[in-house]
């Protein structure tokens, strides 16, 4: 499942949802979380539930249910299980015993996929290195820079110019490495200035650049910049080809020469990388 963009749609907006197929997104969330007001989450659970069971799904759908403390996360699982979404997005997870706790809660149903927000709680920070134990659970790793603030009293998560202060620096950089450590994609989280798509278009190269394989939106025009960001351009996939080529054609050099720069073996992976990122 290549997961290059993920689309929140809120749960009690059926209609949203349905205008939300046709966005281009690799997946939707269904919100039965932050969108949702507490009165209005059993009406979505049923809204999601009956979505869910729609013949013939064109894109995964996944359901941010409500964290697993908040006494609400049965509710939702009791009523969108039953249609078998594709994935659940775990709220304020923190760490491998936040995903064996969910897995136990999905009764057996191993092909639903969990993706736990992995940062937003002071205590999440320190469990980011355990879940590489329930990898094969994953399909992804991602982190939010909105809850933890609030969590610690901090005013802000970000600079005046948007970029985010020095303590969510290292929390985005930790979360990165440590969905590369679990072998499972590293999700970033969403730009909630949406009107903005140059500042989007700008945050989400960064993310590429920086290792991220996908991130997520929270409005259908967010789609297609995202996803061009991460999707190799044609210049890339050409350069990729020629250092594949140039290690094709001397099968026992270490080190090689090309277009006036040395390649080695992390190049040569790269370029792999690149080209199957192309492919899916």
């Amino acid at each position: 499942m290549r997961l290059r963009c993920l689309l929140f749609v809120p749960g009690d907006r059926p209609e949203r949802m349905e205008k939300a197929l046709n966005a281009g997104a690799d997946a939707l969330i269904l919100d039965l979380e932050d969108a949702v007001a507490l009165p209005a989450k059993p009406a979505a659970r049923a809204a999601i539930a009956g979505f869910l069971r729609k013949p013939d799904r064109c894109v995964p759908l996944f359901v941010r249910i409500n964290p697993l403390e908040s006494g609400l996360a049965q509710n939702d699982l009791a009523a969108v299980l039953p249609a078998e979404p594709d994935g659940i997005v775990l709220p304020k997870s923190e760490g491998a015993d936040s995903v064996s706790a969910l897995a136990a809660m999905l009764g057996g149903r191993d092909q639903i996929k969990i993706l736990p927000i992995a940062t937003e709680t002071p205590a999440a920070i320190f469990g980011l290195g355990t879940y590489r134990s329930v990898a094969a659970r994953l399909t992804g790793l991602t982190w939010g820079a909105e809850d933890l603030p609030a969590a610690i009293g901090a005013a802000t998560s970000r600079e005046e110019d948007g970029s985010y202060t020095p303590p969510y620096q290292v929390v985005r950089a930790l979360t990165l490495f440590a969905a590369h450590a679990a072998g499972t994609p590293a999700i970033e989280t969403v730009f909630p200035t949406f009107r903005d798509l140059e500042g989007l278009a700008a945050y989400a190269a960064r993310g590429r650049r920086d290792g991220f394989s996908g991130m997520m939106a929270i409005h259908p025009n967010q789609v297609p910049v995202i996803r061009a960001a991460f999707t190799p351009t044609e210049a890339e996939c050409a350069h990729a080809r020629a250092v594949v080529a140039a290690f094709a054609a001397n099968p026992g050099a270490g080190v090689l020469e090309l277009d006036g720069k040395m390649i080695d073996a992390p190049h040569y992976r790269q370029a792999l990388s690149i080209l199957q990122l192309a492919a899916d």
